[in-house]
């Protein structure tokens, strides 16, 4: 809002330091500040008064050191991580922007859903929450959301080179550019394109999947790209929500993936360093970074009272919303075959407790006794059974996610 305000002064008052709102790093960085400011300052005072309303969490006992000390710590913190988020870029970023509008029907649609899964838990007593099935729900709705808009809206497309055999026959305006001493032809295209590492020129096209059937296979691309969009949405937001178990996990690495999220927005949203590092220029794109901004700042600020001991927990307010806010930000800058790397800590939390309940089912029906693989998923909390203090952890996994943030950018130069 204040983003359209001071460009509609830009326009027609000459007064000085209103072009500063221009720049998205500028504004960017107003973001983070304002985002960090909210969740410290603001953070205290929703711990008061979850306190003061008895909005505890109910803790199970599984045997773990330190766990039951944790009963009665306040829960749902996942709101000021959505405020911290949704504030500063309501403020600052081009809230006309489709990218933008969709990250905040994102933020407030996966928020809602583990809010409701929150308040069945403190108010209604009920230790299961929302039933499994409507939180699939809510995420297959989402990816609905984003998928049809991502194919279908006309201000969402990527920026491709137009060969020469093509220029006679395409419609779409082309434009002149050049490059050192080469000129070529550039389109502003729909496209069902994504960046993927270890590829030839780092993009796969989803229509491909379908090349085998022949004929006029792209018309059936859009269906492909929905149910990936879907897979994504709904892998990375419950990946997130399993690897909330421990103090600052979730929260850390959340921060982490957002500031990596970032910088391929604005890099995917800038011509020159696009063509630099070999991937898709995609318009307007850049404007993610508000968001990203926003996104940091609230995880990092969240972090303050949520790292070991944690005075609050997000809950499945700010679980759920944080992993449908990673997964629907790299589908919107194509980046989503990047997710097994750069989310590889969300990856390895799921796929520990699908191997474990997969195996225990399985020597349990064989052998009539189940048997587990880890003494316990997911894997954090098998560290904390071999006894390794939950901070440890914590922190190994932090590392382990800086080192697969950098690998995410590395992989793209590789070509």
């Amino acid at each position: 809002m204040l983003y359209l305000l001071f460009e509609y002064l830009h326009k027609h008052y000459d007064i000085p330091g209103l072009r500063l709102f221009q720049y998205i790093t500028f504004r960017a960085s107003v973001s983070i500040i304002l985002s960090l400011i909210i969740t410290t300052v603001y953070g205290r005072r929703l711990i008061d008064f979850l306190h003061k309303k008895q909005v505890g969490e109910t803790v199970r006992n599984l045997g773990l050191e330190g766990q039951m000390q944790k009963q009665g710590t306040p829960t749902m913190g996942g709101i000021i991580i959505l405020l911290g988020i949704l504030i500063p870029t309501l403020l600052f970023a081009n809230i006309s922007n489709i990218y933008v509008i969709l990250m905040i029907i994102t933020t407030i649609w996966m928020g809602a859903v583990g809010f409701l899964d929150d308040y069945i838990k403190v108010f209604k007593k009920n230790k299961e929450g929302l039933a499994g099935r409507f939180k699939v729900v809510g995420q297959v709705g989402l990816g609905l959301i984003v998928g049809c808009t991502m194919y279908f809206h006309p201000n969402i497309v990527v920026r491709e080179t137009v060969q020469d055999d093509v220029k006679s026959t395409s419609s779409v305006p082309m434009v002149l550019r050049q490059k050192g001493e080469t000129f070529y032809y550039t389109q502003d295209v729909k496209s069902t394109k994504s960046n993927m590492p270890f590829y030839k020129n780092n993009e796969f096209d989803y229509a491909k999947v379908l090349k085998f059937l022949g004929g006029d296979y792209q018309k059936y691309a859009f269906f492909i790209f929905l149910i990936v969009t879907v897979f994504i949405i709904t892998a990375v937001s419950n990946g997130a929500n399993i690897t909330d178990g421990i103090d600052g996990l979730a929260t850390g690495t959340s921060a982490v993936i957002g500031i990596t999220l970032g910088i391929l927005a604005y890099v995917s949203g800038n011509t020159i360093m696009a063509d630099y590092l070999n991937i898709m220029y995609i318009p307007n794109s850049a404007e993610l970074m508000i968001f990203a901004g926003a996104f940091v700042g609230s995880c990092v600020g969240f972090l303050w009272y949520n790292s070991y001991p944690a005075q609050i927990f997000m809950g499945d307010t700010g679980s759920l919303a944080i992993g449908g806010i990673i997964a629907s930000f790299a589908i919107m800058i194509r980046k989503e075959l990047l997710i097994p790397i750069l989310c590889g800590v969300f990856l390895v939390e799921l796929v520990s407790v699908i191997m474990q309940v997969s195996y225990f089912k399985y020597t349990k029906k064989k052998f009539g006794e189940g048997r587990r693989i880890f003494l316990m998923s997911p894997l954090h909390h098998h560290y904390q059974k071999k006894g390794y203090h939950e901070a440890k952890i914590v922190t190994r996994f932090w590392i382990i996610g800086i080192m697969l943030a950098i690998m995410t950018i590395v992989t793209l130069k590789l070509r």
